[in-house]
């Protein structure tokens, strides 16, 4: 099983503003949907909502306290671990991967948890109220990017958990 966030940050690492993204650039709702068709999703309540509507082709999870939340197509869990708990009963049916996709609480949440950073790093700073923790670059290294110069421009990066070498010590 591997576990991957799936985000959009500006240079500054805003991801959101007002509940919303700061950007509206269609290459990388395209790119989102690619990464993502087929597997698990787990977000929490507000990126759920700011989405409005479960994915199509994908295992929605969404992460909420709010115990009577229960919206059509989607599955809740309590907590992070909860969510990957039920993700990970299912995966075989989503190509054994669990993306999550946001908020801000739950990438911060879930970092140590994750094999690989599929990161699209938005050339803009914006002042906002939501941000992606800084990726620690003792535990990821950046093995592929792709630069698009569009009137937004950005750069898609991908960073994989370093390999601990014990043998080593």
């Amino acid at each position: 099983m591997m576990i991957t966030h799936v985000v959009a940050a500006a240079e500054n690492d805003t991801i959101g503003v007002d509940g919303g993204l700061p950007w509206d650039i269609p290459e990388d709702l395209q790119h989102f949907r690619n990464l993502t068709n087929g597997h698990a999703l787990i977000m929490g309540r507000k990126t759920f909502e700011s989405i409005g509507r479960p994915l199509p082709n994908r295992l929605n999870v969404i992460v909420t306290r709010q115990k009577d939340y229960q919206p059509e197509g989607a599955l809740v869990a309590p907590s992070l671990e909860a969510a990957i708990e039920l993700c990970s009963t299912q995966i075989q049916n989503y190509g054994n991967v669990i993306d999550i996709i946001g908020g801000g609480e739950i990438y911060k949440q879930s970092q140590h948890l994750v094999d690989r950073i599929y990161i699209t790093r938005v050339h803009m700073e914006v002042i906002g109220d939501t941000k992606y923790p800084p990726i620690p670059k003792d535990l990821f290294e950046l093995t592929d990017e792709s630069h698009r110069d569009t009137p937004v421009a950005f750069t898609f990066q991908t960073y994989n958990k370093r390999k601990t070498d014990y043998s080593s010590r």
